[in-house]
């Protein structure tokens, strides 16, 4: 409207104010996606045992705690040792960041990707059956299948439920291995740590949690 205005058209400038006095409050009822407990997840995860794309892709998710885009545009030049190094522009709230978002790999985590690379192709990790690579609806559908409520991106709130639960985190540190920006810009101008060795220690511990202990629990030979 200003810029019709600028150009000498005959506009109403408060045509904008008027419309929302007209129109009112809008009603958004915010809904949160369904999870599960951190209780329940192990279960859920040694359950994805078939070594197919949908299944490895499920698993890192919920070993990493990271969102779906990142995962499902994995790529091999990615992985660094242990470290997965996601583009700071896949990752959510960080178009404008200089730097990437290091995830640290438990070995867990490590077998799975091992098995991924056996699926692939042009050089992403999670490939779709035809072209690109695997879509969010896809791990979806495998929990609706099952009749579950909740959804992939659910297992970010069961990791962080659990780190309130049963770690001593610090809010900083928990929120972080969510990857989210945490602190004003004037704080993260001089924090000058993502806290990696934090975050890769309690990786760990979830991962072992998922596995109940175990060495892994993702044993593929022969399928």
């Amino acid at each position: 409207m200003e810029h019709a205005a600028a150009l000498g058209i005959d506009v109403d400038l408060q045509a904008p104010k008027k419309a929302r006095a007209l129109l009112g409050k809008p009603n958004h009822t915010t809904t949160n996606i369904p999870a599960l407990s951190w209780q329940d997840v192990p279960t859920f995860y040694q359950s994805l045992d078939e070594g197919t794309v949908t299944h490895l892709a499920l698993r890192l998710l919920i070993l990493t705690g990271v969102r779906s885009r990142p995962l499902r545009f994995m790529r091999e030049e990615q992985i660094e040792n242990d470290l997965w190094i996601i583009p700071a522009d896949q990752m959510k709230g960080r178009k404008n960041a200089t730097s990437d978002f290091r995830v640290p790999l438990p070995a867990e985590a490590l077998t799975v990707i091992a098995k991924a690379r056996e699926h692939a192709r042009d050089g992403y990790l999670f490939p779709s059956v035809r072209k690109g690579v695997i879509s969010d609806a896809t791990m979806s559908r495998l929990m609706e299948r099952r009749n579950m409520q909740a959804r992939p991106h659910g297992f970010r709130s069961s990791l962080r439920v659990w780190l309130a639960e049963k770690t001593d985190a610090s809010h900083e540190v928990a929120e972080m291995m969510l990857g989210h920006i945490v602190g004003s810009s004037v704080v993260r101008a001089y924090r000058r740590t993502d806290f990696l060795e934090h975050r890769r220690a309690l990786l760990d511990r979830w991962a072992s949690h998922l596995t109940l202990g175990s060495t892994s629990l993702f044993s593929l030979e022969g399928k």
